[in-house]
């Protein structure tokens, strides 16, 4: 697990405003969407980040790391969960999974031997609180309501948190919703079956969480 400040010039010995021969074209092209220069900047640094550290793994150049999508659980379209393309894959495992995740100006990048998902949100406004709350699964929907107003922020950066990393553990990304899984609200996560699902320290303001698939499914 790695954690990354996202306004930073230079990652990885790589200065951020000179990041486009490392970057492929799909980053290319998502950087290029956003419109504040602010945005641009944490996404590219979080991605050379990424490409940095998956080198340092792989025993490669960050511009020679490929990366590409495993198909989705849904729909078997290209949009699962990202991954190294198959001639940097290793059938030892040593190529390790990866999840990226960002937001505000932190990033947190998870890397394991197994699938995994890793995600990290700012606590949200009351707005978005009375927004998102009758989406989640209904057990979390009537946690969050019985917690006093000033309280419900806080506890729903951790099912964000929870179910993002879950999501994106299992690749299907919020294709189906934020009904299932079912994550809880309280300070420790519900279980999620086959999986083991952890909080991770965070920045004030922020909650954050890994899903690491159970070495032995079956027993979790």
């Amino acid at each position: 697990m790695w954690s990354l400040d996202t306004t930073l010039d230079m990652i990885g010995g790589l200065r951020v405003d000179e990041a486009s021969p490392v970057l492929d074209a799909a980053e290319l092209d998502r950087a290029g969407r956003f419109l504040r220069p602010e945005a641009r900047h944490r996404y590219v640094a979080s991605h050379l980040g990424l490409r940095a550290l998956l080198g340092a793994y792989l025993g490669l150049a960050p511009a020679d790391v490929a990366l590409t999508r495993e198909e989705c659980p849904c729909c078997g379209g290209p949009h699962g969960r990202p991954a190294l393309a198959d001639g940097q894959r290793q059938d030892d495992g040593g190529a390790p999974h990866f999840s990226l995740s960002h937001s505000g100006d932190v990033a947190y990048l998870a890397f394991a031997r197994v699938p995994v998902g890793v995600d990290v949100e700012a606590v949200p406004g009351a707005d978005a609180v009375a927004d998102v709350v009758g989406t989640l699964h209904p057990a979390e929907t009537a946690e969050l309501t019985a917690l006093a107003e000033p309280d419900r922020p806080r506890a729903l950066a951790r099912v964000w948190s929870r179910k993002e990393a879950c999501l994106k553990a299992i690749g299907t990304g919020l294709a189906l919703g934020l009904v299932e899984p079912y994550v809880g609200s309280a300070t420790a996560p519900a279980p999620f079956p086959g999986w083991t699902l952890a909080d991770l320290p965070a920045p004030p303001g922020f909650a954050a969480a890994l899903a690491l698939r159970a070495a032995d499914p079956a027993s979790a």
